[in-house]
């Protein structure tokens, strides 16, 4: 296959994104392994999601910021992972509210951050049941409700969601 300037960029994308995450884990694996699971779920909506995958933990979670991600791939790309972000609150249930509240309003070309949140949930729901991590597993579960209301958009990723669905049956 040859090396188109989008396929260019989602190895760009894992690059910076390998770097920022540096020595963080993922569980007891490099962090490389999330962002890895996450963009395979991204084959079809394609390259750019993939860039947005590899990039969206990246300034939840080191100190890079959202204009560095749009100096290096541009303001759609910035765009989503400011959507991605979590916002800030005292705790889970406080942010989780607050950034479901943000995506609940997605509309448009930023709906692909919607797809790429989808799939990071699916990665986190499929690893916690790999690792068998109750504890994650049934707090997804009891966020589901919540998640899926803020996130999901008739057609948009229907395949993603009846895996995400079937997942979180495991009791």
């Amino acid at each position: 296959m040859e090396n188109s300037p989008i396929k260019n960029q989602v190895i760009e994308a894992r690059d910076f994104a390998l770097l920022a995450h540096a020595d963080q884990q993922y569980g007891d694996q490099p962090y490389a392994h999330h962002l890895d699971a996450v963009v395979a779920l991204l084959d079809e909506p394609g390259p750019q999601a993939q860039v947005i995958g590899y990039l969206h933990d990246v300034v939840e979670d080191t100190e890079f910021t959202c204009e560095d991600i749009e100096t290096r791939f541009g303001k759609l790309v910035a765009d989503a992972v400011a959507i991605l972000t979590d916002e800030p609150g005292n705790n889970r249930k406080e942010r989780k509210q607050k950034t479901y509240a943000k995506m609940s309003q997605v509309t448009g070309d930023l709906q692909i951050a919607l797809i790429v949140k989808t799939a990071d949930r699916l990665a986190n729901v499929q690893a916690s049941l790999e690792t068998d991590r109750k504890d994650k597993l049934k707090m997804y579960q009891k966020e589901h409700p919540a998640f899926q209301s803020a996130v999901y958009r008739p057609e948009l990723c229907d395949d993603l969601w009846e895996k995400l669905d079937a997942a979180l049956l495991v009791e």
